[in-house]
C-alpha cells in the first residue's frame, strides 16, 4: 500500500467546499507562497505518515455520517502524485459502492465529490500529475497570491480558478464559479492535547479573509487559549 505523508485529517470539515466533508491535507510544499496561512505544511518531513488504507478507513466513515464530499488540500497534494492518484481512485470506488446505483447516485446534485486544492496551474498538470487528478470532480488551482485577495467562495487570491472536471462536479460546482463567500469561512477546532500535560491546539480551517486570522488570535485568547505557535507567522 503506498504511503502519504499527511499534516492532518478533520471531519466535518465545512469551509473548503460544499457541506459537511472530509478534509485530508497532504504534508510537505516547495511552492511556498507568501502569506501562506499553513506554513507548518510546507516540511516533507513534517505532519506524520499515513496509508491509503487508513485514509479510505476514515472515507468510510465520513460517508457513513452523511459526508457531502472530500477535500484534499495542503501542503501539495501534487508532491506526491501517485499517492493521490490511488486515493482518490479509492475513495471514488467507495463513494460509488456506498451509494449504488439506486441510491444517492441516481442524484447527481446529492453525490458526494471530490475536490482537490493544488497551486499549480493547469500548464504544470504534468502526466503523473494529470493521472493523480484523474477522478478529482473539480480542483482549485493556481499559487496564493497575498497581494491579490478575493471574496470568491473557496478561494485564497483572485488568480485561483474552481475547475469542474466530471460531471458531478459541474453539477456541484458551477452554481458558485462567480459566487461571493456570504457566511464564515473559518472553522475553529480546538483539541485537547494528546499527551498528559500537553496544552491544547486550536486548527483553523478554511480561507480567512484579510485581517481575519488577527481576528481569530484574540477571539482565543478572549476564551483563555493563547497560541505559542502560529503556523502562518515565519
Amino acid at each position: 500500500m503506498v504511503r502519504i505523508r499527511i499534516g492532518g485529517t478533520h471531519f466535518p470539515l465545512e469551509t473548503l467546499g460544499p457541506g459537511r466533508r472530509l478534509g485530508v491535507w497532504f504534508q510537505g510544499c516547495p511552492l511556498a507562497c507568501a502569506g501562506c496561512m499553513s506554513r507548518h505544511t510546507w516540511a516533507t518531513e513534517g505532519g506524520r505518515e499515513s496509508s491509503v488504507g487508513e485514509l479510505l478507513g476514515l472515507w468510510r466513515d465520513a460517508l457513513r455520517d452523511g459526508a457531502r464530499g472530500l477535500t484534499v488540500s495542503g501542503g501539495e497534494p501534487l508532491e506526491q502524485a501517485p499517492a493521490l492518484a490511488e486515493f482518490l481512485a479509492g475513495a471514488a470506488l467507495l463513494r460509488d459502492a456506498t451509494e449504488g446505483a439506486g441510491g444517492n447516485g441516481a442524484r447527481p446534485e446529492r453525490r458526494a465529490d471530490l475536490l482537490v486544492y493544488t497551486g499549480y496551474e493547469q500548464d504544470e498538470w504534468d502526466p503523473d500529475r494529470l493521472r493523480a487528478l484523474r477522478h478529482a470532480d473539480a480542483v482549485v488551482a493556481g499559487r496564493f497570491r497575498v497581494a491579490e485577495p478575493t471574496t470568491l467562495v473557496w478561494r485564497g487570491s483572485a488568480n485561483q480558478r474552481l475547475l469542474p472536471r466530471t460531471e458531478l462536479g459541474r453539477v456541484r460546482y458551477a452554481p458558485h464559479q462567480d459566487r461571493r463567500a456570504t457566511g464564515p469561512t473559518v472553522q475553529v477546532v480546538v483539541e485537547a492535547g494528546r499527551n498528559p500535560g500537553e496544552a491544547p491546539a486550536a486548527r483553523l480551517l478554511g480561507i480567512p479573509a484579510r485581517g481575519e486570522l488577527a481576528f481569530y488570535e484574540r477571539w482565543l485568547g478572549d476564551r483563555g487559549l493563547r497560541l505559542s505557535e502560529r503556523s502562518w507567522r515565519p
